[in-house]
């Protein structure tokens, strides 16, 4: 899961696929990072943290890091938020980006049609839970693909 700072939307749906996982008794490994490191270290943005809270996941663990390369060695699916998220994976990967394994996260919901899950980053908290909804729905499609 990645996107610009990887405390708003990244943390968020780490936190839920990793529920998910959980309860459908899945071995996976489900991590988050941003492309632009202005955040690495940091915990999830307050909001980010209290709109999980409110729906049963805890992500105040988390810290950000750095999206890299190496990703696409260490993860067989990652998801961007964003095109532009996308677009920097592919920058910061230069020859080791593969295509086959990246994807916006909302063509699991709307397949084709490349749309961004909004950055709730200067927003109120209605933006957290609508970006929460977002990615719970997508979250759910991933988990199904693979739980038939």
């Amino acid at each position: 899961m990645v996107c610009l700072g990887n405390i708003c939307r990244s943390p968020l749906a780490e936190g839920i696929l990793q529920e998910k996982v959980r309860k459908a008794g899945l071995d996976w490994t489900v991590d988050s990072a941003g492309t632009n490191g202005y955040h690495t270290g940091e915990p999830p943005h307050p909001l980010s943290q209290k709109v999980a809270l409110i729906n049963g996941i805890d992500i105040s663990q988390q810290r950000a890091r750095d999206f890299e390369a190496a990703d696409f060695i260490r993860y067989d699916k990652i998801y961007a938020m964003a095109g532009d998220v996308l677009s920097a994976m592919k920058q910061i990967s230069g020859k080791d980006f593969e295509p086959m394994k990246a994807d916006l996260i909302l063509n699991m919901v709307h397949p084709g049609k490349n749309r961004n899950v909004p950055d709730p980053w200067s927003g109120g908290e209605d933006g957290y839970h609508e970006v929460y909804a977002i990615l719970d729905e997508a979250c759910e499609k991933i988990i199904g693909e693979w739980i038939k």
